[in-house]
Formats: structure tokens, C-alpha cells, sequence
């Protein structure tokens, strides 16, 4: 059974990658995470999904919203 992560870890985490590919366009997605994810407590792989879907979230990335899965769910 998979654990529980505290939102405002996840948040937190999230936060830290997003802040610092903006003050470096060139780091990559995967070396953010690489770098972040073990200071944090975070898989590095968990960390990459969170962070894509932020970037959903925010307009940034092209793909289905957090709101949106979650008003089609309930739909279904």
C-alpha cells in the first residue's frame, strides 16, 4: 500500500522544481527532480509526475486538469 505524502511536502517539492528550472531555462525536467527529489524526501520519478501535472495545472503543459479528472470522474 503506498504511503502518504503530506501535501504541503508535495507542494513544497513541486514548488522547489518549478522555481528552479525558472531561474534556469536550461535545466531539464529530469535533472530538477534528480537534484530535488532526494533533498526533499522525494522518488525522483514520484517528483517528475507531480511536477508535469502542476505544470497541466498552471496552464504551462498541455493535458487534462487536476479539476478536470476530477469533474469527468464524477461524471462517470
Amino acid at each position: 500500500m503506498p504511503k502518504k505524502i503530506d501535501p504541503a511536502l508535495r507542494e513544497r517539492a513541486v514548488r522547489l522544481v518549478l522555481e528552479a528550472r525558472a531561474e534556469d531555462e536550461k535545466l531539464s525536467l529530469n535533472a530538477a527532480v534528480k537534484r530535488i527529489g532526494p533533498r526533499v524526501g522525494v522518488n525522483p520519478d514520484t517528483l517528475r509526475t507531480w511536477s508535469k501535472q502542476a505544470e497541466i495545472d498552471t496552464g504551462r503543459r498541455p493535458g487534462t486538469t487536476t479539476s478536470d479528472a476530477a469533474e469527468l470522474k464524477q461524471l462517470r
